[in-house]
């Protein structure tokens, strides 16, 4: 689906618009600015508005990457894609098309970090919902306030763990806006058929509620009573008026993402990216580097760093995977170790959840040991895969790394928390520390690694690999529920098209310019196992293939 080849797919991009004039021209989900040819000008009651000449989208791109490109630094950059964005978002889209490596940092991570946290400050349009609780009484008329009637995907948050920056209250509205980015950049869903959404139910970011310029409620955050009855109240209410639409959680703390998921995730179409899309990631890059390594997954001792929310999540799937692989039940939980703040997770602690129970290794496993911190468990555990989610940076030291080093010809190594600021560990580091035998993926972007003559470009492990692939699967296969075996599905697709299965020396995941077409592979095979899953209407995997293409929409100017 294009921005609107013809007078059909206008339709389905922005339904219901019938614009003319000012209207039409500072609409930026229809306007085309300076491409609005002589005719349309004419026809549409906009001659006199523009300058005489007419632009390609082409030439508009063009002189909007000029512009970007004087932009001061990263921040001053996203300012400006933003503000493109508000003002016309086929060329918003296009621009970011044509330079997808370069500016998916700049939309996304790591710069919306920055961006969340002076969201008050640079704040210039609304866009999508603030759901604030002092309406809680009025949330459906909040609901259909909304620019949209029809919306595919919301993504949501609460603003309350943003990447590794922890509360940011109102700002993290900077999170769903830019996810929905990527759900129409990569996963070509229509931007007129997005919506994102932040819970504003208080901050206890202190330094936010002194700050005089922050546009949330002022207000420490809510008990957990009211706050699951809140949440209650808003999933009714965009139950009944968006039957069907797929809601994304997003960056919610762990002691609230995990029992929203399983609250819902049999009741909507729903999904968790930090539990479930973090998990998928992390196996789809996983499964390229156990091959680059000649040591099966299943023979692996994986060690977890971080047992909140997206670190469990991430063993769950890797569970799932080793019993889909052949291993029982125990004999996976035997090869997975979660260390969190105060160790290793054993099952004589008394302080975990029923999720981190799950992965808690028996205590006369252990018993013998001087500790189980991270340390411990590399010298004590033969070790060849160590994957970090604490967001506690220089947690995998040089000594760590070389201990683990000297376990295994090649030591998979993935520090993937967020911001950069957060890493576990840096690339060039790890590269030295084990003489350039790692396999590394990171959660941030990094520079490439130098050794010799040789030049190593390191993975990212972001989430735009999966839940684009998702929103466009679901959206194709008109899916009701999205389950563990879709995720396993996308992480798997994701892993058969890792460049280092051809060449160990190259990265673990696709360059982000290959995005789009790996997105629809992913979205195929999604699509594939909701049918499998008695998810989907029943469709052939040839129907479904050409859904998946057909519902992609793409960023160019409708001919009217």
């Amino acid at each position: 689906m294009t921005g609107g080849s013809d007078e059909e797919g206008d339709a389905v991009a922005h339904p219901g618009r019938q614009r003319r004039g000012q209207d039409l021209l500072f609409d930026a989900l229809t306007t085309k600015g300076t491409a609005f040819t002589h005719d349309e000008r004419c026809q549409y009651g906009l001659l006199g508005l523009l300058p005489v000449a007419v632009k390609t989208i082409a030439e508009q791109a063009a002189h909007t990457y000029t512009e970007f490109s004087t932009r001061h630094d990263d921040l001053d950059k996203h300012i400006y894609l933003r503000a493109l964005q508000d003002r016309n978002e086929t060329l918003f889209y296009r621009l970011l098309s044509e330079h997808i490596g370069e500016m998916l940092p700049i939309v996304y991570t790591p710069t919306v970090g920055e961006a969340c946290r002076q969201f008050s400050e640079i704040y210039r349009r609304p866009r999508g919902l603030f759901v604030s609780y002092p309406d809680r009484d009025r949330l459906r008329e909040v609901l259909r306030n909304r620019r949209e009637q029809q919306v595919d995907v919301i993504v949501v948050t609460d603003g309350q763990r943003i990447l590794g920056l922890g509360d940011q209250g109102i700002g993290g509205m900077g999170i769903p806006i830019g996810k929905l980015s990527l759900y129409t950049l990569i996963g070509g869903i229509a931007p007129a058929r997005t919506l994102p959404i932040i819970l504003d139910v208080g901050t206890d970011n202190v330094e936010l509620l002194d700050d005089p310029q922050y546009l949330g409620w002022r207000h420490r955050r809510i008990s957990d009573e009211e706050y699951y009855a809140f949440v209650e109240d808003f999933v009714t209410v965009v139950e009944e008026e968006l039957p069907g639409v797929l809601l994304q959680w997003e960056d919610f703390a762990t002691a609230h993402a995990l029992p929203l998921l399983e609250r819902y995730r049999g009741r909507l179409l729903t999904f968790n990216d930090d539990i479930q899309g973090t998990a998928a990631v992390t196996l789809g890059a996983l499964h390229g580097a156990v091959r680059a390594a000649g040591r099966p997954l299943v023979q692996q001792q994986v060690v977890m760093f971080g047992a909140g929310s997206a670190g469990i999540g991430v063993l769950e799937m890797i569970r799932q995977e080793m019993v889909a692989e052949g291993l029982s039940d125990s004999e996976a939980a035997e090869r997975l170790w979660a260390i969190d703040v105060d160790g290793l997770l054993t099952d004589d602690r008394t302080d975990l959840s029923d999720s981190q129970r799950r992965f808690a290794q028996p205590a006369s496993r252990v018993s013998g040991w001087d500790g189980h911190g991270l340390a411990d468990v590399v010298h004590h555990v033969d070790v060849g895969i160590l994957v970090g989610l604490s967001t506690a940076a220089g947690a995998f030291t040089e000594q760590i790394i070389r201990a683990l080093a000297a376990k295994t010809d090649h030591p998979i190594i993935f520090p993937l928390s967020n911001p950069t600021s957060r890493a576990e560990a840096h690339p060039a580091e790890l590269d030295a520390w084990t003489n350039g035998r790692a396999l590394i993926a990171t959660g941030s972007p990094f520079a490439p690694v130098q050794r010799g003559d040789q030049t190593r470009h390191i993975a990212q492990c972001n989430n735009v690999y999966i839940f684009p692939a998702i929103g466009l699967a679901v959206t194709a296969a008109r899916a009701t529920r999205v389950t563990d075996a879709m995720m396993l599905a996308a992480a798997t697709t994701l892993g058969d098209a890792s460049p280092a299965l051809s060449d160990p020396s190259r990265p673990l995941l696709p360059a982000f310019e290959d995005l789009p077409e790996i997105t629809t592979r992913i979205a195929t095979a999604v699509a594939i196992q909701a049918v499998r899953d008695k998810v989907a209407p029943e469709t052939s995997e040839e129907q479904l293939a050409a859904a998946v293409r057909r519902t992609r929409w793409i960023p160019e100017y409708p001919t009217r």
